[in-house]
């Protein structure tokens, strides 16, 4: 992906924030959505406090939710603004007396830790942005220590195409969508396959029925319609 593409696709996400960041937090399902998603990363992330290393955090959301499970997360994210978002929230959660994560500036695909530096890795609503997923995700392998996990979630956002997404996302990903091969995928197998081709083993993946039965209830994020999400892990 060229710089100015780069430069484009944040721009986009740092003028979304707020709204990305609200849709994550809708107090009409906030208590519920704690609840569940910390059952999700529960039961596949080692025991707290392990070393997680958050990859396109956005807001913070998991980060945040992991340090507060007692993880020491470091998070990161290519979106100024984004990465603005999640710090004005670890200050608030700090404010709470509750464990914060270490938010820096990085890149998802080449993250600056060292080898067999972390314990687990998390992403939500990432891999389908990744322009080379395998090699992406063999980076990622490297910084696991070993019998460390990757957790990741996704879906199959864009099956029929971008044209009813907002006209901001059009511009800004319309040009790089055919180079991202997750993003037009119809079943969750590409991204599963991406993840055993990167070297990881014990590769599981489970449909998060509970996520699509809230979502259901109370309406997905704005943007999007309810369809379901996939929890897939594997192993170094």
């Amino acid at each position: 992906m060229s710089q100015s593409l780069q430069t484009r696709i944040d721009g986009y996400w740092t003028r979304r924030a707020g709204a990305y960041d609200a849709g994550q937090r809708r107090p009409e399902r906030w208590e519920q959505d704690e609840q569940m998603w910390s059952r999700i990363w529960s039961e596949v992330l080692p025991e707290p406090p392990a070393d997680v290393l958050d990859l396109g955090t956005g807001s913070g959301h998991v980060a945040l939710m992991l340090a507060r499970l007692g993880h020491r997360v470091t998070a990161t994210d290519h979106a100024a603004g984004m990465l603005a978002v999640a710090r004005r929230h670890a200050r608030e959660q700090a404010l709470r007396g509750e464990p914060v994560p270490r938010f820096v500036r990085g890149n998802a695909r080449s993250p600056e830790v060292p080898e067999g530096g972390v314990d687990a890795i998390t992403n939500r609503y990432l891999a389908w942005t990744l322009p080379e997923p395998v090699t992406a995700m063999r980076t990622w392998r490297e910084a696991l220590r070993p019998g460390g996990v990757l957790a990741l979630v996704d879906s199959t956002w864009f099956t029929d195409g971008i044209d009813g997404t907002p006209e901001d996302f059009v511009e800004s990903y319309g040009p790089v969508l055919d180079d991202l091969p997750l993003a037009r995928a119809t079943s969750i197998e590409p991204t599963v396959a991406a993840v055993r081709e990167a070297g990881f083993t014990d590769v599981t993946v489970r449909e998060l029925t509970e996520v699509l039965e809230a979502d259901t209830t109370y309406g997905a994020s704005p943007g999007h319609s309810p369809r379901m999400q996939y929890l897939i892990t594997g192993r170094r």
